[in-house]
């Protein structure tokens, strides 16, 4: 049976979308970044423990006094992780896409429940979207919207839509019948009838459905990290590809109480609003025989003159309080923002750590995104992403070049000449060279242990190398992250287990482990590549000094490894404190790099 090119024809649907509908595209992102800028901006201003105090009384409102001691102890845990600005991030960006969706959902469920038709029509619109993994929506929304939070809010609200639209409604379908004839049979208008038989009725359905676009929202936000939507997401993110247990287990812990408290208060809401709640509450709190201190609810007007005195508060030390920020506005940067993009190499981490410690001396105030190749070339061709200083040219990262270098600035090359190869330990007998692995696949397990899938290293692996060594049907590549990959060799290398890995060079690997690499005889890998500068189109024009700065970086082989070992011997997440540390015992690059 002949192929369906249905994905050709998405492409092509995909690109003439993004010419002919561009200027709605930018619109939807300046809407969306608005939205989220403003919400994120009112959950981070109070000081964190004034905040929690907020939240904490108001679910002390709502359910009782041990749920607000309880979200107020899940809160600060949060603070004292270091990661209640990360938590805000993710909180506005749940905030925004429920409000967008739910905009959405309940208006279009009110139709489909008013309409056999249009539910006849949603349903298997519904089904796709719920169904289709959640991660191919990020697709589409990175060539829209360019990384960042906006593709991240996108997805989301597509993802958690359909829980919106059908659980609003059933509930309207599910109010009795003889109600609505009782209403009509009085004279009632139809509107009035939806508004106050309907509505009220179905507040529970609906807000149950509310429940489940946050739950889903949240669900959303590790994937939404994954192409600078930042947050715990991020965090998540930076732990997975570095392979981080404590900074994974901490954003995770916080995920779940941000959910919890999110889902109690929801939930409550809803008994809160409805007519038929309100009955059953007050039938259990009778039959408990009065209230418990620990069920103690305060009137409302004490709970709000408490938010508005914790508020007050909070807003003062916001205002008076110390600067928490740590940026430098002084200097020749006098604090303009710099974005720079890295994916998780160690000579990608190691530059650009050592460009954001260098950058904040003169003044620039510099932000930091991990991301996969694909969406770092995008995000820099979208002008989203200043600078990476990664691009390894012109094998490893042709793909990318040939997509998106028209929108790009080659700043030049800062390292080289570098080479891929597959390496295995030494203590591996008999495999010297790539021809050595015909039929030794069982001594492997049948794997070579890859990096990320996007890395033009591994398209390369799995399109040309396998193939020019007849092994692409002996051996299987496996997909991770270059953590990953370290971490499989690490253990391996301690059990003396054969292992075959992706690697390159320079690498500080060969440094710690004895290791062979495979030679090349077809040169299936290709001549060496050059670790070049890449900024977005017009970056040198707009900054000047900075484009001057990196056309000169240069480093040797000795001061990058080096580098990269003072970065691995520090704690996860010090990366630019190891930096500091090996400037002190480097002072002559900082100035080579950034002359004042």
């Amino acid at each position: 049976m002949p192929r369906i090119p249905l994905g050709d024809w998405v492409d092509r649907g995909v690109d003439a979308l993004q010419i002919h509908l561009e200027w709605l595209f930018d619109a939807i992102s300046s809407v969306v970044t608005g939205m989220y800028d403003g919400v994120a901006a009112v959950l981070s201003a109070p000081a964190p423990l004034l905040f929690a105090g907020i939240l904490a009384v108001f679910a002390w409102w709502l359910r009782g006094l041990a749920a607000g001691v309880l979200a107020f102890a899940g809160l600060a845990l949060i603070d004292s992780l270091a990661l209640w600005d990360e938590a805000m991030s993710t909180l506005a960006l749940v905030l925004v896409a429920t409000l967008v969706t739910l905009a959405i959902a309940v208006p279009l469920g009110i139709w489909a429940a008013r309409s056999q038709r249009v539910s006849a029509v949603l349903r298997p619109v519904l089904d796709f979207m719920q169904t289709m993994p959640a991660m191919v929506y990020l697709i589409p929304g990175i060539i829209f919207f360019g990384v960042g939070v906006v593709p991240g809010i996108i997805a989301t609200i597509v993802f958690a839509l359909p829980p919106g639209v059908r659980m609003t409604e059933l509930g309207i379908r599910q109010v009795d019948a003889e109600l609505v004839e009782a209403a009509e049979a009085f004279g009632t208008a139809p509107r009035d009838t939806l508004l106050r038989v309907q509505l009220p009725l179905a507040v529970p359905t609906i807000m149950a459905g509310v429940n489940q676009v946050i739950m889903l929202g949240l669900s959303m936000v590790v994937i939404a990290g994954m192409v600078g939507g930042g947050g715990l997401g991020g965090a998540v993110y930076r732990a997975i590809g570095n392979v981080d247990i404590g900074l994974g287990f901490e954003a995770g812990l916080s995920i779940v109480i941000l959910a919890m408290y999110l889902d109690r208060i929801t939930g409550e809401l809803g008994r809160q609003v409805s007519p038929l709640g309100r009955r059953a509450r007050a039938r259990a709190e009778s039959a408990a025989g009065g209230r418990r201190i620990w069920n103690y609810r305060p009137q409302s007007s004490f709970a709000v003159v408490g938010v508005v005195v914790l508020a007050l508060v909070a807003g003062g030390m916001s205002v008076f309080g110390d600067d928490r920020s740590t940026s430098r506005a002084g200097g020749i940067g006098k604090g303009e923002e710099i974005t720079i993009g890295y994916i998780p190499w160690d000579e990608g981490i190691a530059s650009t750590f050592l460009w954001k410690e260098v950058l904040e001396r003169r003044g620039f105030t510099v932000e930091t995104q991990q991301l996969e190749a694909g969406a770092l070339y995008t995000g820099l061709a979208g002008g989203q992403i200043d600078f990476q200083t990664d691009a390894w040219l012109p094998v490893t990262h042709e793909q990318y070049w040939k997509k998106y270098g028209d929108k790009l600035e080659d700043l030049g090359s800062w390292y080289g000449p570098t080479s891929l190869e597959l390496a295995v330990p030494a203590y591996v007998k008999d495999i010297d060279s790539l021809d050595d692995l015909k039929g030794r696949a069982g001594t492997f397990k049948g794997r070579i242990i890859g990096i990320e899938p996007s890395a033009g290293m591994m398209g390369l692996l799995k399109d040309d190398v396998l193939k020019s060594y007849g092994l692409d049907g002996e051996y299987r590549v496996i997909d991770g992250s270059t953590p990953g990959m370290l971490a499989e060799l690490k253990r391996a290398y301690q059990k003396k287990e054969p292992v075959l890995t992706t690697l390159w060079s320079p690498h500080w690997a060969y440094s710690t482990y004895e290791l062979k690499k495979l030679k090349d005889p077809k040169g299936a890998f290709g001549t060496g590549d050059q670790v070049h500068t890449v900024a977005r189109k017009g970056f040198s024009s707009d900054h000047p000094e900075i484009g001057a700065w990196l056309k000169d970086f240069k480093l040797t082989e000795k001061q990058l490894t080096s580098l990269e070992a003072e970065i691995q011997k520090a704690d996860k997440g010090e990366e630019q404190l190891a930096v500091r540390t090996w400037l002190k015992k480097n002072p002559q690059v900082e100035d080579a790099m950034a002359p004042v």
